[in-house]
């Protein structure tokens, strides 16, 4: 009697875990999707037509505008030290100075000399004057007389001459001060007081910097090259940006100053120089730092949301809401791109609808309750002003080719 009760349990909880299963299936299949015909919740932008600047970043090294070697212009000995390393100076600011006693010296024997060249220029030439009046009277004979012309231009050459040894000799007392050439930041001093120091020093005494402005140089591929000297070449501002270890995060905005005027073999690139008013010093010399331009601007290409593009076997496609609210699978031609935009060559004119979200619970066909995304934020006002006159600010930049 108890085997046909043990049959009719076994069955009863295998039709309860039946149920159960069933049960299961139908929540998860309601948990992950919408019901069969019912709309599915995506959200749409449209694709517009504007201005996009294909941009590539490049790593760069800063330069100074200036750094000049500081030194000592005469030999002598190095007897003050007027900087400390680090300090802002201006041009004609005194840095050191070598000891002007010799100088002092030689310039007091030039003009010794030239007071006793002088002395005898005149005595030569009232001499003249009196050999002159007599040969008036015949009283003299020619040769005496141009004798003593000779003499006279003998003394004036001498009374150059010392001139010229006394300038020298000023020349080089004013060289004992040694004093900035250029405005900007002075290192660490090479030499101490008590050296001897002289223009064949290597080293020198300390280094200038001027690094406001400074400017960053870098490179561009050869394919890119063409785009941005014809910009270049036709006045049209290009505005820099560098970044250091944050690329989220830039350095300074400047503007390209110069291009090489050939490839280099060894890279296939083309030099590139940037300036940058470096006014609160943000940028030093010799730090690598990355540095981004706009090398090519489409000036009315067609955009869609980066979020829009999906990949399929066929290659890129979006998914576009007609009036009907039905999302139809079109397949497009990208072009450059970044994380915000991305243009569309071929397969899709401005206007159309297409799905920034959603798109993954979507089919070719689906129905679908559109939302329209928020307006894209306009260009900040440090992009806009970076470059005056540049209209291309308005997009990003491009991270693919």
């Amino acid at each position: 009697m108890s085997k046909p009760s043990s049959r009719t349990g076994v069955v009863a909880l295998a039709v309860i875990l039946l149920v159960a299963a069933f049960w299961w299936a139908g929540h998860r299949s309601g948990a992950n999707g919408p019901a069969e015909g019912q709309p599915v919740a995506v959200v749409t932008a449209v694709a517009r037509q504007g201005s996009f600047a294909v941009s590539r970043s490049q790593p760069g090294t800063v330069t100074p505008a200036n750094s000049v070697v500081v030194r000592s212009r005469v030999d002598g000995e190095l007897v003050r030290v007027a900087f400390t390393g680090g300090q802002q100076v201006k041009q004609g600011d005194l840095l050191a100075e070598v000891d002007p006693r010799p100088f002092q010296a030689q310039l007091q024997l030039a003009t010794g000399d030239l007071a006793r060249s002088q002395a005898q220029l005149a005595n030569a030439q009232e001499t003249l004057k009196h050999y002159q009046a007599l040969l008036s009277q015949d009283s003299i004979s020619r040769q005496r007389v141009a004798d003593q012309q000779a003499l006279v231009a003998q003394y004036a050459g001498e009374v150059k001459s010392e001139q010229g040894r006394i300038d020298t000799a000023n020349l080089q007392l004013s060289n004992t001060r040694i004093t900035a050439p250029v405005s900007g930041t002075v290192g660490l001093r090479r030499v101490d007081p008590g050296n001897l120091v002289g223009p064949s020093d290597a080293r020198g005494i300390v280094t200038v910097t001027q690094s406001q402005p400074s400017k960053v140089v870098f490179a561009v591929s050869v394919q890119d090259a063409p785009h941005v000297l014809e910009r270049l070449r036709g006045g049209t501002c290009i505005p820099v940006t560098v970044y250091g270890d944050d690329p989220d995060r830039p350095l300074a905005t400047g503007r390209l100053l110069a291009a090489n005027n050939e490839v280099d073999p060894a890279t296939g690139t083309v030099k590139l120089e940037a300036q940058f008013a470096n006014a609160n010093g943000e940028l030093l010399p010799n730090q690598f730092v990355t540095a981004k331009l706009p090398v090519e601007v489409l000036p009315a290409a067609t955009l869609v949301p980066t979020a829009a593009v999906q990949q399929g076997a066929q290659g890129a496609f979006v998914y576009v809401v007609g009036d009907d609210k039905v999302a139809a699978a079109v397949p497009v031609e990208l072009g450059p791109g970044n994380a915000d935009a991305t243009v569309i060559r071929a397969g899709l004119a401005p206007g159309a609808r297409v799905v920034v979200q959603g798109a993954d619970r979507l089919r070719a066909g689906t129905t679908v309750n559109a939302t329209a995304a928020p307006a894209a934020p306009a260009a900040t006002p440090a992009a806009a002003t970076a470059c005056p006159g540049e209209a291309v600010a308005t997009s990003a930049s491009s991270v693919r080719p």
